[in-house]
Formats: structure tokens, sequence, C-alpha cells
């Protein structure tokens, strides 16, 4: 698949929170896929959902192609659209249920682990940073959005 990956079994079952940990903490594309398909019967379905979320958001800059966030054609977005994005996943409190473990382990059904740390390195070097996700591709280079929270405020950057 390339990128970041949980290395998951081909036609495996694996629970949701299991495959929502491993898209938190390691990016992990495999497992974007495997939800968008669970939840949208293909990959296709699921990002025209959401490009309709991005529009009800007011992300007017991003389109997306894939669950991925993988580089193709026509996939596009900016600082202010994936700033709005961040805020509204900062609403789900089961977000933070996994958004800042720094390391953890997903066992597959025969044993075998597979490795997760987190590619948002400021959760454990950055006083109050509880959120946030990174990316690389080589048009955008490394990009990061991240959240902290100190003293009762919270930023977005």
């Amino acid at each position: 698949m390339g990128g970041s990956q949980a290395f998951l079994e081909q036609n495996d079952s694996y629970k949701l929170s299991d495959l929502v940990k491993c898209v938190t903490v390691a990016s992990a594309n495999d497992a974007a896929v495997a939800i968008s398909e669970t939840i949208a019967g293909s990959e296709e379905g699921f990002v025209t959902r959401m490009n309709e979320r991005a529009k009800e958001l007011g992300m007017l800059n991003t389109n997306f192609v894939n669950a991925t966030g993988l580089p193709k054609p026509m996939q596009y977005s900016c600082a202010r659209d994936v700033a709005m994005m961040t805020r509204e996943l900062l609403k789900h409190k089961a977000y933070y249920e996994f958004s800042g473990i720094w390391m953890d382990t997903l066992v597959h059904k025969g044993g075998r682990e597979t490795g997760l740390t987190n590619t948002n390195k400021l959760i454990r070097f950055y006083k109050g940073c509880d959120a946030g996700k990174t990316g690389y591709t080589n048009e955008a280079k490394h990009c990061i959005s991240a959240s902290a929270m100190r003293d009762g405020t919270r930023l977005i950057a």
C-alpha cells in the first residue's frame, strides 16, 4: 500500500477501535482503507463522504481522492482547512483515547505484533500536546497539525 502501515492481515477482522488506534497513533494507511471500506462499502464511497463533510465544515480549498492522504492527482488541502478539520476532530472526546499515545502495539490474531509509534513527536516532547497528525509527501514535504492545552487554553498549529 505504501506509506505508514499496521501491516494488517488480508481477509482478517480487527476491532474498529484497534484500527482507529492504528490510524491515530501511527498514520496506518491500510487501517484507514479498512475503516473506509467498512463504513462506506468502498474507499471511493468514503471519499465522497469525506468531501461532503469538508464542504459542510467550510473547508473550501480541500479535495480528497483517497482515505489515506497519499499523493494522487486532484488531492489537495491548505493549512487553514487542515486546522478547521483538526478543530472539528478535537470536539470528539473519543479521539483523545488514542491521540496522546506515544507508543503501543497491535497484536494480530496469530500473535504477530506490529509496533505503533506516534508520528507526532510533539506528543512526547511538547508540554500539553495531546493531539494532531503528521504527514509527508514529496510535494508538500513534512507537515503537521498539532494541538496543545496549557492553563485552560487550547491552541491548534
